[in-house]
């Protein structure tokens, strides 16, 4: 049987990979990991084993994501004026001026069936990095952090209208993400 040190230890990449999507600086990535180790192995009798170690360690390292965030806050590109606020060109191949959809959305099957693929988590992941700063960690902190808007608008200084527009423009560039490198594949097999 392995011991309970060891199977913490077994996540510590993913934990980091998690970390550094989320952060988005390796530094800031390694803090909230070794964090987290810390904390799980300080407090072992916290796991009582209701989840899977995995789940309950990634709960512990969305904590001191939040933290990490937080306390950076002011030190990560700024949120205010970017070269997203011109106007997305995204957006413009995607709908018409009436604000119906120019070309119908590609066909995606049944998202729940996919979302059970661990390659989906990884195109997923990796669509997410390709996002703008600005946008990626907005998103991240929205729907993977599940922090609120109002949270967010608090922490970051932002106004809800600015939130939603990154927000859907993150969305819009993730679902175009896995049109072309998921959901295209699934619809050819």
């Amino acid at each position: 049987m392995t011991r309970y040190e060891d199977q913490v230890a077994e996540h510590r990449d993913y934990l980091y990979k998690f970390a550094r999507l989320q952060l988005r600086n390796e530094a800031w990535a390694e803090d909230a990991v070794s964090e987290t180790l810390l904390a799980a192995l300080a407090k072992p009798q916290a796991f009582a084993q209701r989840s899977q170690l995995k789940t309950w360690l990634i709960g512990i390292l969305k904590h001191k994501v939040i933290d990490a965030l937080r306390h950076h806050g002011r030190e990560v590109t700024g949120v205010g004026s970017t070269e997203d606020d011109d106007g997305d060109p995204l957006e413009l191949l995607h709908f018409k001026a009436d604000g119906h959809f120019a070309e119908a959305p590609a066909d995606w099957g049944n998202p729940e069936q996919h979302t059970s693929s661990r390659q989906f988590f990884e195109i997923l992941e990796a669509c997410a990095e390709k996002l703008p700063a600005v946008q990626g960690r907005l998103f991240l902190m929205r729907e993977w952090l599940e922090l609120s808007s109002e949270e967010i608008c608090k922490e970051l200084g932002l106004t809800p209208t600015n939130l939603y527009v990154q927000l859907h423009r993150a969305r819009l560039r993730l679902r175009e993400c896995l049109e072309m490198n998921w959901f295209q594949k699934a619809g050819a097999a």
